[in-house]
C-alpha cells in the first residue's frame, strides 16, 4: 500500500487561520501591528520569489512586511548599516535576511548582527544556544515546521529512531536536537549523517522517521527505507522534470508509511513557522 501522504500545504492553511485570529487579537489588545522586516541584496530570482511569498504570506494573516532591496554591489558595511538600523525600530518586530548574499558579503557576520530579539531565522549564536539548552526563544522555521507537522499528525517521535541526513545549520543540526529534546515532538533517539557517513543505507534503513535534508536531487531511494517509515523530504530542486525533492518520491511512496510530496510538504510550513516567530517577536517585545 502506498504511503499516506503529509499535506505540508494543508496543515500550513490552518495554522495560518490561527495565526490570524491571535494576530488579530493582538493588533486589538496593543494597538501595535506585528512587523517583519525583509532584506533582499542582489537579484537572485529564487531568493525574489520566496520573498514575494513570505510578504503575502505576513498579509494573509494581518501582519506588516516591510521590503527593503539592495543592490547586487552593496557592500557589507551598507548591509550592516542598515541591519543596526532596524535593530533601533521599535515598529520593526522581526528582521529576515534572505540568503544567498551577494559575493563579499559575509554571512555570518550579517547573521550575528541582527539582534537576537529580531532574529526570527533563529540563526544568531544566541538562540542557536537557547535552542540546545532546551529554552528557545525562537526555532529555526524548517525544523520547527517539520516538528509541527510530526505532533499535528499524530506521529509518534519518543522513543523511535529518526536520523537525519544533512548538518547544515539551518536545518540538519536543529533538526536533530528538537528531535531529541524533551516533550512533544521528541524523544527521540537521533542519527545525524551527511556526506562523510560509510554506508548511508544502512543507517536511513533503521529510521523509523527519516528527515532529509542533503541537497541532493533524488538521492534518497526506496532500497533505504525501512518499511513503514516515515519521510520527510525537506529538499527541493528544480529539475528539467519539475520540481523534485532529495527523496525519490515515487519509489519511495511504495514503501515508506508516511511521506512528504515536492512541492506541498515542508516548504509551506517553513513560511507558516516564520510567522509565528515574527508574531512571538512581537509579544516578547512588549516584555
Amino acid at each position: 500500500m502506498a504511503a499516506q501522504i503529509l499535506d505540508g500545504k494543508a496543515m500550513a492553511q490552518a495554522i495560518q487561520q490561527e495565526l490570524a485570529e491571535q494576530t488579530a487579537e493582538y493588533i486589538q489588545n496593543t494597538a501595535t501591528v506585528p512587523t517583519l522586516a525583509a532584506v533582499l541584496a542582489g537579484d537572485d530570482p529564487a531568493s525574489d520569489v520566496y520573498v514575494r511569498n513570505k510578504r503575502k504570506d505576513c498579509e494573509r494573516v494581518g501582519m506588516e512586511s516591510v521590503l527593503h532591496r539592495l543592490p547586487a554591489e552593496t557592500s557589507e558595511d551598507d548591509l550592516l548599516a542598515l541591519i543596526a538600523k532596524l535593530n533601533k525600530d521599535q515598529a520593526v518586530h522581526g528582521i529576515l535576511v534572505q540568503l544567498p548574499l551577494p559575493k563579499g558579503i559575509r554571512e555570518q557576520r550579517i547573521l550575528q548582527a541582527i539582534s537576537p530579539n529580531k532574529d526570527v531565522d533563529a540563526f544568531h549564536p544566541e538562540n542557536v544556544g537557547r535552542l540546545v539548552q532546551g529554552r528557545p526563544r525562537f526555532v529555526p522555521c524548517t525544523p520547527y515546521g517539520v516538528q509541527q507537522l510530526l505532533i499535528r499528525c499524530g506521529i509518534e517521535t519518543a522513543g523511535k529512531h529518526a536520523v537525519v541526513i544533512g548538518r547544515s545549520d539551518i536545518v540538519g543540526k536543529p533538526m536533530a536536537i528538537l528531535l531529541s529534546a524533551r516533550g512533544a515532538g521528541g524523544d527521540a533517539t537521533v542519527t545525524i549523517c551527511h556526506s562523510r557517513t560509510a554506508d548511508l543505507a544502512a543507517h536511513t534503513r533503521q529510521a523509523d522517521i527519516l528527515v532529509v535534508a542533503a541537497g541532493r536531487p533524488k538521492m534518497v531511494t526506496a532500497d533505504m527505507v525501512k518499511p513503514g517509515a516515515v519521510v520527510v523530504d525537506v529538499g527541493i530542486h528544480r529539475t528539467e522534470q519539475g520540481l523534485v525533492g532529495d527523496v525519490d518520491f515515487d519509489s519511495v511512496r511504495e514503501v515508506a508509511g508516511y511521506i512528504t510530496p515536492v512541492p506541498g510538504g515542508v516548504g509551506p510550513l517553513t513560511r507558516a513557522m516564520l510567522l509565528l516567530n515574527t508574531l512571538t517577536a512581537a509579544r516578547e517585545s512588549l516584555a
